[in-house]
């Protein structure tokens, strides 16, 4: 499965970071002072539960960052189905070294495997319909480079990444401006050509003002199902169509099935269990 791209700097800087926290001003006392400077260790990361893997290029990059010398082969590829018992990487090096960045190491592979795997059982629930699953920007405060990015490899999509890449249009907007006419309007005059347009409405009442000032796309929140066919019948592909809303798994298929373009989750990279992973290790 692709996954897209991940800048090299952005891993980087998040990776020693995360380092730079767990190590502290004296490094991994413990691992200092029970482990000799000699050991070499082989170890294996392995799934513990089925899930979709997301985040090895961070796992390599601690593991790098501790210690050059330290071979990490992957076995498996972000975007990959995986079993329990599933090797998924294999490292070799100073032990001390790869005791030391275990935990970063998971820290990431856990976190956007599990935003992985929780986008693919989203992507699984509207398999059949058009609707394609898109994230938000509810992410971890700066870590949202690699949330969205798991999200691609769990099979979804991103939705704008910033407030300064797409204009949305919310209701608080709208009651400032004065209205949905005046909003829209105003960000036309401000967006330049490359620039997308989504406004958010609640109601079929103000769907039609947007139906007549016109946008790129538009956001039917917190509708209920019937609501959604109706709009979904009157926009009649004039632009394109995001439900949000409380989405869950049980409500997904449903929406769906209105013929909504997209859906999109604050869940995925707000709420995701961690996917169950382990460093297995064996001295030389």
């Amino acid at each position: 499965m692709s996954s897209g791209f991940l800048n090299p700097l952005l891993i980087q800087d998040a990776v020693r970071r995360a380092l730079d926290e767990d190590l502290g001003r004296a490094g991994d006392i413990t691992t200092q002072a029970t482990i000799p400077a000699s050991s070499i260790a082989h170890t294996v990361i392995a799934a513990r539960e089925t899930g979709v893997i997301a985040g090895l290029p961070l796992a390599e990059a601690a593991f790098h960052m501790i210690a050059q010398g330290i071979r990490f082969t992957p076995r498996l590829g972000d975007g990959t189905l995986v079993q329990a018992g599933d090797v998924i990487a294999e490292i070799e090096g100073s032990a001390r070294a790869i005791l030391s960045a275990e935990r970063v190491a998971l820290n990431f592979l856990g976190r956007m495997s599990g935003i992985a795997s929780l986008t693919q059982r989203y992507v699984d629930a509207v398999s059949g319909t058009e609707a394609c699953i898109v994230c938000t920007r509810k992410t971890t405060p700066g870590l949202r480079a690699f949330e969205k990015y798991a999200v691609r490899c769990g099979g979804g999509s991103n939705h704008r990444y910033g407030l300064d890449d797409a204009m949305l249009i919310k209701d608080n907007h709208i009651a400032v401006a004065g209205s949905v006419k005046q909003a829209l309007q105003a960000a036309k005059a401000a967006a330049g050509h490359l620039v997308k347009i989504e406004i958010e409405v609640d109601t079929l009442a103000q769907l039609h003002e947007v139906l007549a000032e016109g946008a790129d796309v538009v956001l039917l929140d917190n509708m209920d199902i019937k609501t959604l066919k109706q709009a979904v019948a009157l926009i009649e592909g004039a632009m394109l169509t995001e439900a949000s809303g409380g989405v869950t798994l049980d409500t997904v298929t449903a929406i769906a099935e209105t013929g909504v373009d997209m859906i999109s989750v604050g869940a995925l990279t707000h709420s995701p269990r961690v996917l169950d992973l382990g460093l297995d290790i064996t001295i030389r």
